[in-house]
């Protein structure tokens, strides 16, 4: 199992998987061919049906301007989110071609033989297995043994230089809350959708305890998930499209509990060790498994996360997450028109709050239940296997379904 870094990419929306993913291979590229006399980027499946929504054609250009852009209807073998490179020299041959996959969270992989992640130095650069068991499980069963917490783990894989990386995280997801916080609007794109972090976060002042708990949280993730849409900077947590979830959970608790940073810290470390078992046993892409993959696996980082802030054990911070994936076992990934949006922010949003009840209900345990984190994890790959290909990130189907419809406009958000 690779690194959490690979969890946790710092970078500018609207998608992981068709904006930073197809920009990286696109760097990639080009660092290894900087002389060409002319270039194309072939998109396939996912890439070419939600792409020009995503803004991914708009990525690779900003690295390679003079880049030709083709679009293809068809799906390659390995993974939805295929892309082919090509590059040809001054007398009009080909002189470099490369079949290369963004496969969710901002991570590429070849397929020559196999799977094969690539790292970010350049291109067959492979990202290495850090962490020797990959089954939540089996880490929980070790730390249990040698009387550790889920972040103590990490760290003894990571070394204590992710404590580093860890504090950048954290400070680009505060600032990309209170920049939501700010920035009012309307969001780019055909939908014009308006902002509204800003308005309930206002709000929520005039509100009791419990609901403006509620209002803030979501007020929160609105927010952040506002500022991708804008293409702004965030974290993937575990992916751009899912990016308001754990950061609107971990600010609430930091700011009305007053917890330390390395207790968030700490917490962070949980989020990226169970987003990292479910995307090496499953996937985080919604084009290859729909948004259960995206917010269902976020609502289970944030809901472990914030078990663990709580004091929760070991057991119950690992059904927390277990439901908070659970819960979204069969959700689709139908994205109107092809941006980050609609249904997306409004999920982030729901996702949030659900995370907190998981959190509460698995606090209210002993950890005891019946069906284990890894199970619900083959289950959600398994469901998003059976998914159509409809409702996994080619606005074919589903919510996307009626983007020509004029009641968008009519009645406001769907």
């Amino acid at each position: 199992m690779k690194t959490i870094r690979e969890i946790f990419r710092i970078g500018y929306g609207p998608s992981s998987s068709h904006t930073m993913g197809p920009r990286k291979a696109a760097e990639i590229f080009l660092a290894a061919n900087p002389d060409a006399a002319r270039y194309q980027a072939h998109l396939y499946g996912s890439l070419s049906a939600t792409g020009k929504g995503h803004l991914t054609d708009t990525a690779i250009i900003d690295v390679i301007p003079s880049v030709e852009i083709v679009w293809h209807d068809e799906f390659l073998p390995f993974h939805p989110n295929g892309m082919r490179f090509c590059a040809w020299d001054g007398k009009g041959e080909l002189d470099s071609e490369w079949t290369v996959y963004s496969v969710g969270g901002g991570a590429l992989a070849e397929d020559p033989d196999g799977i094969r992640l690539l790292g970010d130095k350049a291109k067959g650069d492979k990202a290495e297995d850090i962490y020797p068991l990959s089954r939540l499980s089996e880490i929980k069963e070790y730390c249990d043994k040698m009387g550790w917490d889920y972040w103590e783990y990490v760290e003894h894989h990571e070394g204590k230089e992710i404590w580093d990386y860890l504090r950048e995280v954290w400070q680009v997801m505060r600032e990309a809350v209170e920049r939501g916080l700010d920035h009012e609007g309307v969001l780019p794109g055909p939908l014009h959708l308006r902002r509204k972090a800003a308005s309930y976060y206002i709000k929520v002042a005039g509100y009791k305890d419990n609901l403006r708990t509620r209002g803030l949280v979501f007020s929160y993730a609105l927010a952040v998930s506002e500022e991708n849409a804008s293409g702004g900077k965030i974290v993937t947590a575990p992916t751009c499209g899912s990016c308001g979830v754990l950061p609107a959970v971990l600010y609430h608790t930091w700011r009305s509990r007053d917890f330390s940073e390395t207790r968030i810290l700490h917490a962070l470390a949980t989020a990226g060790l169970i987003g990292n078992v479910v995307k090496e046993n499953a996937s985080i892409s919604g084009a290859e498994v729909g948004c259960q993959g995206e917010v269902g696996v976020a609502c289970a980082m944030a809901s472990g996360a914030v078990n663990q802030l709580f004091g929760g054990t070991l057991a119950q911070i690992e059904y927390a997450a277990e439901m908070g994936l659970e819960h979204h076992l069969g959700m689709t990934c139908d994205p109107v028109c092809g941006l980050v949006q609609i249904p997306c922010i409004e999920r982030n949003a729901f996702a949030a709050a659900r995370a907190l009840d998981s959190n509460m209900y698995a606090a209210f345990s002993d950890g005891t239940h019946s069906v284990s984190f890894d199970r619900v994890v083959d289950v959600m790959k398994q469901t998003g296997h059976d998914l159509p290909s409809l409702y996994k990130e080619t606005s074919q189907g589903g919510l996307a379904a009626i983007a020509g419809d004029n009641r968008l406009s009519e009645q406001g958000d769907v």
